[in-house]
């Protein structure tokens, strides 16, 4: 079961095709959803855990929390919307394809994937243009 939960304005517009997309996305990897609750957040809100539970501070435009067993997916992703919409911007990204790549960012983490070395990071960005484009044939 996926879930957003917003501690901001923000509201997704069509959360049904996100989470429909997001479940083809695990699937497509071979793991089962679980539950996987999205908190779309300001910068103060995500600096605050980043430093209460990483000890990092920086402003990041995404915290995911893994609570997967096995082949089961769960877990908690903050996502810090005014973050994503300033990347955006420097990524010369629109502000919906920035927040789908972050959103389907913390899933893949999940899965397995991570960007600690600029390998990863290459690796990272491959399969979240992989997902992206499984949401715009949706």
């Amino acid at each position: 079961m996926i879930l957003f939960n917003y501690e901001t304005d923000f509201k997704l517009t069509d959360e049904s095709s996100v989470k429909k997309w997001i479940s083809s996305c695990i699937d497509s990897y071979g793991f089962t959803e679980g539950e996987i609750n999205y908190i779309f957040c300001n910068d103060e809100y995500l600096h605050k855990l980043n430093v209460q539970f990483l000890s990092h501070d920086t402003l990041t435009d995404i915290i995911s929390f893994d609570y997967t067993l096995g082949k089961l997916i769960s877990g908690d992703i903050f996502i810090s919307v005014e973050r994503v919409k300033e990347n955006a911007i420097e990524l010369s990204q629109t502000f919906d394809n920035e927040l789908h790549r972050v959103i389907i960012h913390g899933v893949l983490h999940y899965l397995g994937f991570t960007d600690k070395t600029e390998e990863g990071k290459l690796e990272m960005r491959n399969e979240e243009d992989k997902c992206l484009k499984l949401f715009k044939t949706k």
